[in-house]
């Protein structure tokens, strides 16, 4: 691969993860409930969603997802209903006041976390057909492929922490700065209308061809 050519896809890079999404969402909610520290385990959990599915398009079997309508219309409504799950959870999250010593020490297992962030990242097909669709535009088939898949996961991935770094340390900036719960209620809710609103999103994707 080229330097011009990793440079091309390290700017895509860019551009996808900062488009809002289900992970920034879900990375906001769990900086937002869990301060940074402990919160960006949901983010560990999306890179190895997406490590699966760069592998997924890797092995080939990227090209089965997008052409097979059940395996699409499957792994779709699956991820619409748990997205709607972590809305309902996050809107019915109890609140409680909290003082600036506390923020961020709401205990939570870190495993749960990166099982989140990874069914988040797992059960959107739209990203596996999305890899498929923009790996192949910067390989080079001249190349050996493996060396290539490797530098272009290394890159997506340690772009992707970077800009979920940013969400989740955005969200626990704002966790410092609440006082009282009906501040707590108010941004539960929000969050919790923005995973239904991704839900939603993801209920309209539809198999490409």
């Amino acid at each position: 691969m080229s330097m011009e050519t990793w440079l091309a896809f390290f700017f895509a890079c860019w551009v996808i993860s900062l488009s809002p999404g289900a992970g920034a969402v879900a990375s906001m909610s769990a900086g937002l409930n869990y301060g940074f520290r402990h919160g960006y385990w949901n983010a560990i959990g999306l890179q190895l969603a997406l490590l699966g599915q760069i592998a997924i398009v890797a092995a080939g079997l990227g090209a089965l997802l997008a052409a097979s309508e059940w395996a699409f219309a499957l792994i779709k409504w699956l991820g619409v209903a748990y997205l709607v799950y972590l809305g309902w959870r996050q809107w019915r999250s109890p609140v409680t006041e909290i003082h600036p010593e506390q923020a961020g020490k709401i205990p939570a297992s870190a495993s749960v976390l990166i099982l989140r962030g990874f069914l988040v990242n797992a059960s959107n097909p739209k990203a596996i057909v999305f890899i498929l669709a923009v790996l192949p535009q910067f390989l080079d088939p001249q190349q050996p492929l493996l060396g290539q898949y490797l530098l272009m996961t290394l890159t997506m991935i340690g772009v992707d922490l970077l800009v979920m770094a940013g969400y989740t340390g955005l969200a626990a900036r704002v966790l410092r700065s609440l006082r009282s719960a009906a501040h707590q209620r108010l941004l539960n809710r929000s969050f919790g209308a923005l995973f239904i609103a991704a839900a939603c999103l993801l209920a309209t994707v539809h198999r490409s061809g």
